[in-house]
């Protein structure tokens, strides 16, 4: 066993904190009370409008993930049809102080928008420093802390990919499920955005285990999730963890104790697909996980490539949607394109890896495909809508 377990455990060491790139940082909702975005600064659609575009250019460790993102973001540009926006980019350097600086400044010299920042607390006192001008932020974050007031979030949402993941599951007769979370932030906000989808769903939480998030504490928790799977009667267990964390571990050593796959429904809330090894564990055979719509995704990274001669980084579609939502909203000409009341219309946008939209909490709902491992291979096992409406939302 020890063989077998060698990639699983050499996935959890190099364990890598993705969600810190996506912004999941503990910040003050109350900072940003109230819901609907602001009014916004009325625009002239027949004008070049000024877009600030805040990311960490100079940040040691975000710096590639900025570059991808500005060019993503000049991509979308180049896709507008008819429509002129003047892109000015400002580098918050990874600092939450900076970013509010920035924000300012950029405002200041005319924003009538800002696209950014990336990390979650230099979303929230970027939202915070241009509050008081009635200026929207469509922050790359994940994190629905900072959601709110004039602060949209682009980032995909654990609530939206738990939701989509429970809903399928409910209409193929799932019915209850074991949460297994790690427990640091990350796994306190997967297990809430799980316990919400569940209660949307109509599916029973049989029992929520957590794990001290190491390689002892996933090994020690495996007997326990076995017996409470078992002693709950669940007919799934739902794993909060990433490739890069315990999921390798948690897909090799549960079905070693007796949870098998042909029983009992694994469902993932990060994706499987990444990388390969993955698809070779037992548990993730027939596992359910999501994908962004694998055409207008293949579609993206395509374009980019042609343009730039490399993959765009994971996070730069986000930029691409920003300049997406506010080029759809200014072609239709109306002087409130960059209000709250336009950014959250209920048909939503054509993004870089599918359709989204933006709620009034300033959270988002993005269209995701349901995939499984067959195999050893990933199959779409219910594609991801087109549009608003349909089974997917």
């Amino acid at each position: 066993m020890l063989a077998v377990l060698s990639t699983p455990r050499k996935l959890m060491r190099k364990a890598v904190a993705v969600v810190a790139f996506m912004g999941l940082a503990a910040c003050d909702p109350s900072m940003m009370a109230g819901t609907g975005g602001g009014t916004g600064p009325r625009v002239d659609t027949n004008a070049p409008v000024p877009v600030a575009l805040l990311i960490p250019r100079t940040d040691s460790s975000a710096g590639a993930v900025a570059s991808s993102m500005e060019n993503a973001a000049r991509l979308a540009l180049a896709s507008l049809d008819g429509v002129q926006i003047d892109l000015r980019v400002y580098d918050t350097a990874g600092n939450a102080q900076q970013a509010a600086t920035q924000a300012e400044r950029a405002v200041s010299e005319g924003a009538q928008i800002i696209l950014g920042p990336l990390f979650g607390e230099a979303a929230n006192a970027a939202g915070v420093a241009v509050s008081d001008n009635n200026v929207n932020v469509l922050s790359f974050s994940n994190n629905p802390s900072i959601a709110g007031g004039n602060v949209f979030i682009l980032g995909a949402t654990f609530r939206n990919t738990a939701n989509r993941l429970l809903g399928y599951a409910a209409r193929q007769g799932k019915n209850s499920v074991v949460i297994v979370h790690p427990q640091n932030v990350e796994g306190e906000f997967g297990k809430a955005s799980i316990q919400a989808a569940a209660a949307q769903n109509g599916v029973r939480v049989a029992a929520v285990e957590s794990f001290p998030f190491s390689q002892d504490g996933v090994t020690a928790a495996v007997p326990r999730i076995a017996s409470s799977i078992q002693a709950n009667g669940a007919d799934s267990v739902f794993l909060t963890s990433t490739a890069a964390g315990a999921l390798p571990m948690f897909l090799q050593l549960l079905p070693e104790a007796g949870v098998s796959p042909a029983a009992t429904q694994y469902i993932g809330l990060a994706r499987w697909d990444v990388p390969p090894q993955i698809l070779a564990m037992p548990g993730a055979q027939g596992g359910y996980f999501t994908l962004t719509d694998p055409g207008a995704t293949n579609a993206f990274e395509s374009r980019y490539r042609a343009r730039y001669g490399a993959d765009p980084h994971p996070l730069a579609g986000l930029a691409f949607d920003g300049i997406a939502a506010v080029g759809a909203l200014v072609k239709q000409g109306r002087s409130d394109a960059l209000s709250g009341r336009a950014l959250t219309q209920n048909s939503g946008f054509q993004g870089a890896t599918g359709v989204f939209r933006l709620r009034s909490d300033g959270t988002n709902e993005r269209g995701l495909a349901v995939a499984t491992v067959r195999n050893k291979q990933v199959t779409i096992l219910d594609s991801a809508p087109s549009g608003f409406g349909s089974a997917g939302f």
